[in-house]
């Protein structure tokens, strides 16, 4: 990282502004803009958030905000209402009013008169997912996008459902912003309204994980916000980025699929991060290219941002398996389209144990995909609880170890489908797909389908997975029940990916039945039966002779302004730990990410942030299986002193949910606030 003081414009910083909105709620703003725009009115880029601007995001923002804002633009942190300095409380994700909201902050960003009536937004995650979804209302000012590790489809491709299927991430972000939530604002800032605001949040606060587990379908709840719904409603240039170690992974190339506007994707081999900042590397110089998408859209200048590829990507070499990664080794590729003319599924048949060569594919006589083929043995499978826990997070948030380590221990318990040793490199590009023939013996079951690269010596790295609620075969969102014992079909789809399998490498093809604790595992056991002959694998071959497009580094190094400074006064913890107790067969996933305590140095305020999670099974009893995420926040200076401790936990029947839950706040050491929570809710098809 080059860190970059001297830029073409001198900048000025407002570190809280009241932004009204229309309810009469005033949200806090952080503003860095031009000293010239007082006179020559710039436009603006607008980052809106819930993660605390004047404290536990402002590192991170002190590195592009200034960058942009020295490039020409007043750029403007809102965090969203409920949140950091804001007015308020924030009651879930993405509502009616968070929109409503940012459109109002637009609005009073274009009449301001340091702006020139133009406007953009940006950011990653939740930002990016705000960004989207305020475009897909069509605010008069707003011209362009910016957006990283986002979703256009928020029940299929988010973390809380995958395939139909619970993910474990529904818990663990509930408990995130459980925590995020009931933070209290600054004294320094707000004043003695602080004591009110804070007790404001935490008494009406709940945790959003009772939300989510009321719709497990995908009914109006999730399509509200969901882009997908209406792509056309999408109507300025968009430029959007992901990373493939980031659990949103999918929803670049969609966008490029479908929306009809200028746009560019970029793909690279990070984990949720934005990309001048991506681990596992490289990063680049991404602050750069954000310049020249708001100069051309923003400002009009003809600078040919949009030459080139739609895609560019990161054409991801063979590794060992390994929990973390500092670079990831590959070259960029190119696409001038997506769906890529470059990019042809390659129908691999599954006989045998074997993935086959296509070419034996052909000489079979042409088969509708319900026809039983000749060869249709019957293979099963009934994976034990402990499949999944080397499966890592469905996002890796760059906390190591959270990438998934070797499979072969997870294929123990899995039916596995093997290549030969490949005679030549075969580079994958885009999702793959699994055609499952297959009957189970419950009305409710699961499958989660591993893609690994196995090298000589026996190791298997995953290179992507999908999985499906097989009650969901018919369509996801919309459930029925399986007649045990009955045959039926399915499409597995896989995340995307950009891999290449060198010579002498075997591709693998792994299925469970159960991924815990990725993924909340069906009531009961379950047997699977495959019908390998009328089932395959379907994988986006981009052939090897084919043009990259791009130059070898087309992008530069990575530049930001230099950070604020920080003091670390304890030593941060990460600890991700398997155990296994052979006297009870309890096994367990425990996972510690403490950031211990940091002076921020610019305000003097102390901030502790310590996250806890456990996930715990019995045998292969599935209903034992239970997820806990727990939190602690605290936030010191001179005297001042707030904690803030949450708890979640998840537990089963083999017919309900049962959550309990915890909130303690404290003020100097004295509880001044409690609440509990113990609430079932029934299980549908899940």
């Amino acid at each position: 990282m080059r860190f970059v003081s001297e830029l073409p414009c001198a900048t000025t910083e407002e570190e809280h502004v009241e932004v009204p909105v229309s309810d009469g709620t005033r949200l806090s703003a952080r503003i860095w803009r031009p000293v010239s725009s007082d006179r020559e009115p710039v436009p603006a880029v607008l980052e809106y958030i819930p993660y605390r601007k004047r404290d536990l995001s402002s590192v991170r923002d002190s590195m592009h905000h200034p960058y942009l804002a020295g490039h020409g633009y007043a750029c403007v942190r809102v965090d969203l209402r409920g949140t950091g300095e804001s007015e308020g409380v924030l009651t879930d994700e993405y509502l009616e009013r968070e929109q409503t909201d940012a459109e109002d902050v637009l609005a009073w960003l274009a009449a301001q008169p340091w702006c020139d009536g133009t406007t953009g937004m940006m950011g990653i995650s939740w930002g990016a997912f705000a960004a989207l979804q305020v475009a897909a209302r069509q605010p008069p000012s707003l011209r362009a996008l910016v957006i990283a590790s986002f979703t256009d489809d928020r029940y299929a491709d988010d973390m809380h459902y995958m395939g139909g299927a619970l993910l474990s991430d529904n818990l663990a972000e509930a408990g995130t912003m459980f925590a995020y939530g009931t933070c209290p604002p600054d004294p320094a800032v707000v004043g003695e309204r602080w004591r009110e605001m804070w007790h404001e949040r935490l008494s009406h606060t709940r945790p959003w994980v009772l939300q989510w587990l009321r719709h497990q379908r995908r009914d109006d709840y999730w399509r509200h916000a969901s882009v997908c719904e209406d792509y056309a409603a999408v109507r300025c240039p968009v430029l959007a980025s992901s990373g493939w170690a980031d659990g949103y992974s999918n929803a670049v190339t969609r966008l490029l699929a479908h929306l009809d506007v200028p746009r560019k994707g970029l793909i690279g081999p990070w984990s949720h991060k934005y990309p001048h900042l991506g681990e596992p590397g490289p990063a680049i110089g991404y602050l750069q290219e954000v310049v020249r998408w708001w100069d051309h859209w923003l400002k009009g200048v003809d600078n040919g941002v949009m030459d080139g590829p739609m895609l560019r990507t990161w054409m991801q070499d063979s590794v060992p398996p390994s929990t973390s990664y500092q670079e990831r080794p590959g070259r960029w590729v190119g696409e001038p389209d997506w769906p890529s003319p470059h990019v042809r599924p390659v129908c691999h048949p599954l006989r045998g144990h074997r993935i086959d060569p296509p070419e034996e594919a052909a000489k079979e006589t042409a088969a509708k995909p319900g026809d039983r083929a000749k060869d249709d043995a019957a293979l099963t499978v009934r994976s034990p609880l402990s499949v999944g826990q080397f499966a890592g997070k469905w996002a890796s948030y760059n906390a190591p170890p959270d990438l998934p380590y070797d499979q072969r221990e997870e294929d123990g318990g899995s039916l596995v489908f093997e290549t030969g040793p490949l005679t030549e490199r075969v580079e994958i590009l885009g999702s793959p797909t699994v055609e499952l023939a297959f009957s189970a013996d419950e009305p409710v079951a699961m499958v989660a389908a591993r893609l690994s690269d196995v090298s000589p010596d026996g190791a298997a790295t995953r290179v992507t997975y999908g999985l499906l609620n097989l009650t969901h075969r018919n369509g996801i969102g919309t459930p029925e029940p399986l007649t045990p014992g009955a045959r039926c079909r399915a499409t597995v789809e896989l995340n995307g990916v950009a891999q290449a399998f060198p010579p002498g490498h075997r591709i693998r093809l792994s299925l469970s039945t159960s991924y815990w604790p990725l993924a909340w595992p069906p009531p009961r056991p379950v047997r699977l039966t495959v019908y390998e002959g009328s089932s395959s694998l379907t994988l986006p071959v981009r052939p090897v002779r084919e043009p990259d497009l791009v130059p070898a580094d087309p992008f530069g190094e990575p530049e930001a302004t230099p950070p604020l400074a920080t003091t670390q006064l304890t030593a941060p913890e990460q600890r991700w730990e398997v155990k296994r107790d052979l006297v009870d067969y309890r096994s367990e996933l425990e996972i510690v990410k403490d950031r211990g305590t940091v002076r921020y140095e610019d305000i003097g305020l102390d901030v502790g942030i310590r996250a806890h999670e456990r996930y715990t099974a019995v045998a292969d009893d599935f209903t034992s299986v239970r997820g806990e995420a727990a939190w602690t926040t605290r936030f010191r200076r001179d005297g001042w002193d707030v904690r803030v401790e949450t708890r979640t936990v998840l537990r089963c029947s083999g017919t309900e949910f049962l959550v309990d839950a915890t909130l303690d706040g404290f003020e100097n050491d004295r509880r001044v606030f409690s609440r509990t929570w113990n609430e079932t809710l029934p299980r549908d098809l899940l």
